[in-house]
């Protein structure tokens, strides 16, 4: 059968020289996949507030610890190549002839991304939201390499789209086998498992970018939503491919990553909750600088902390603001206080008793109850107003009704307010002379009082 138009191509070399050097295609779509996954990310990542070009400090990190332990990964997932019988161990290192397992890309490229995020004062989920769309991008372009390197198809298929595998030249690497001036093929076709995971990858870019968009994730979820999807097409592709791997209970070891990595991805999901992060430099003014101000107006403040005599320094550190206050700092270049959170339903108020109001201090008595009663502690000293002998029954004698009404002494305490006359009479002499004068003409007005009024 002649596949040479029912079928997908695949090139006969992946390597060419420029200038004496090799230049590989593996390498190439590798590094153009990167080159679009920061583009990507930076644009997202200056969105949320981030200096421009933080992308590339973080891929100075992501990147070599990403390839490092892709390759780790590739390794110890296909160990015959390398270890088996007629493996070649030096053969790890050479890591353009192909070889790099998804799942060590993002646990070494996560551990380089967390060190970056520590050095630029960012929180990691940052990064991960503004990676989540790009990543795929990066890894569709990737997959390429495989293609070039004629690695990594499928099953056998009469499917029209069946891909062509050459037959590559181990003495030649980069090169397929030749006899008689034609490159050999495999016979029959195979699955080409790299363009289905090429365009599963950016339909999960599409998906990302449009979910993230409408919801706005925030923590780290829009980077879980890439790993669900992501690992959800991984999950088919992977039973597609017969390229050497290990195999637990006749499944291959990705397979059963994929399930893990899903799982673990759809849990984060659920538990983690927030808006989306954005962020502003750390000392991010409360007020316009009065230089600025003066110099141009607010609305054209430079918000990365720069102007336009001098170019704009990286942040030290980030702090995390609502969108609020984000979009707000954007227009002014100021950071507005956040407002208070709504107050609860007030408690019922405690009943406060009234406080106890001072004792004020008892007002002088009348001069009349001051004579009444100040009359016996004055008498004994007083020689004038000593009783005649006459006088002495009458004393003890009960007072008339007149008397009772005019000096009431029935009404009055008997204790307390003894004490202030006397206190009073001892102070003010005068008082007690006068009260003495006038008990003793009323007792020289009863002697002389006729008997029977008595």
């Amino acid at each position: 059968m002649n596949y040479d138009y029912a079928s997908i191509p695949s090139p006969t070399t992946s390597v060419w020289h420029l200038l004496g050097l090799p230049v590989r295609a593996y390498a190439l779509c590798i590094v153009l996949g990167i080159v679009v996954g920061v583009l990507v990310m930076e644009q997202r990542l200056r969105r949320r507030g981030v200096a421009p070009w933080a992308s590339l400090d973080m891929a100075v990190w992501a990147v070599p610890f990403g390839i490092v332990g892709a390759r780790i990964y590739h390794v110890i997932s296909s160990p015959a190549e390398y270890f088996g019988a007629g493996g070649e161990p030096f053969r790890i290192f050479q890591i353009w002839e192909g070889g790099l397992g998804i799942w060590g890309a993002v646990a070494g490229g996560a551990l380089g991304a967390w060190l970056a995020a520590r050095q630029l004062g960012l929180p990691l989920s940052v990064f991960a939201d503004a990676l989540a769309p790009a990543l795929p991008i990066s890894q569709a372009v990737g997959r390429f390499g495989n293609w070039f390197n004629n690695e990594l198809y499928g099953k056998a298929t009469t499917l029209p789209w069946g891909l062509q595998v050459h037959d590559m030249d181990r003495s030649n690497p980069g090169h397929a086998t030749v006899i008689d001036g034609k490159a050999v093929t495999l016979p029959g076709l195979y699955q080409p498992t790299f363009l289905y995971e090429a365009l599963w990858d950016v339909g999960v870019a599409v998906l990302v970018w449009a979910l993230d968009r409408k919801y706005k994730f925030g923590k780290g979820r829009a980077f879980a939503i890439y790993v669900m999807a992501y690992t959800a097409g991984r999950f088919w592709i992977e039973m597609l491919r017969v390229d050497d791997a290990n195999h637990f209970f006749g499944i291959r070891l990705n397979v059963f990553t994929a399930i893990i990595v899903f799982l673990a991805a759809l849990i984060y999901f659920l538990l983690v909750k927030g808006p989306r992060e954005y962020v502003v430099p750390i000392d991010a003014p409360d007020t316009v600088p009065v230089a600025v101000a003066a110099e141009s107006d607010v609305n054209q403040v430079d918000v990365a902390g720069g102007s336009d005599k001098e170019p704009a320094k990286a942040p030290k550190a980030y702090r995390v603001v609502s969108e609020e206050e984000f979009r707000a700092y954007e227009r002014t270049g100021i950071l507005a206080p956040a407002e208070p959170e709504p107050l609860a339903d007030p408690e019922p108020a405690a009943k406060v008793e009234p406080a106890a109001e001072p004792v004020a201090e008892p007002e002088p008595a009348p001069k009349d109850q001051v004579s009444a009663f100040a009359k016996p502690a004055s008498a004994a000293p007083t020689a004038s107003a000593a009783p005649t002998a006459s006088a002495a029954p009458t004393a003890s004698a009960a007072p008339t009704a007149t008397e009772s009404l005019s000096t009431t002494p029935a009404t009055t305490p008997t204790a307390a307010p003894a004490a202030v006359p006397t206190a009073t009479a001892a102070s003010t002499p005068s008082a007690t002379a006068k009260a003495d004068e006038a008990a003793g003409s009323k007792a020289d007005d009863e002697a002389a009082a006729p008997a029977d009024e008595r």
